[in-house]
């Protein structure tokens, strides 16, 4: 078993930026792909990215390309996304996930945080 659990949510401005952390505990952190999707009010969960186990890009959505990156410090159990140049239409509930494989849906994904609120105001 993986808990998850998001921080580093909140408000910002159109064009600002937020860095998002998942701290883990449970089962050995190292040996899961780490990801995040989110879900915005009325639509499905979607996903944004994901990393190898030592921390590099794999997958990521085209709506946050050049914006948004994953990075992942295994000695602190923590994956962490940073987001940048924040668009309204990043707003959503931001979930991570662990999992074994390397994918871009939610059904690949075995473990998930309860979520934490990015709302980007125009």
């Amino acid at each position: 078993q993986v808990q998850l659990v998001e921080s580093g949510g909140g408000t910002v401005q159109a064009g600002g930026s937020l860095r998002l952390s998942c701290a883990a505990s449970g089962r050995t952190f190292s040996n899961y792909v780490m990801g995040w999707f989110r879900q915005a009010p009325g639509k499905e969960r979607e996903f944004v990215i994901t990393s190898t186990l030592s921390g590099a890009v794999t997958h990521l959505a085209a709506s946050v390309k050049g914006r948004f990156t994953i990075s992942r410090d295994n000695a602190k159990n923590t994956v962490y996304l940073q987001m940048n140049s924040l668009k309204p239409e990043d707003t959503a509930i931001y979930y991570c996930a662990a999992g074994r494989v390397v994918g871009t849906a939610a059904s690949d994904y075995d473990y998930w945080g309860q979520g934490t609120q990015v709302t980007v105001s125009s």
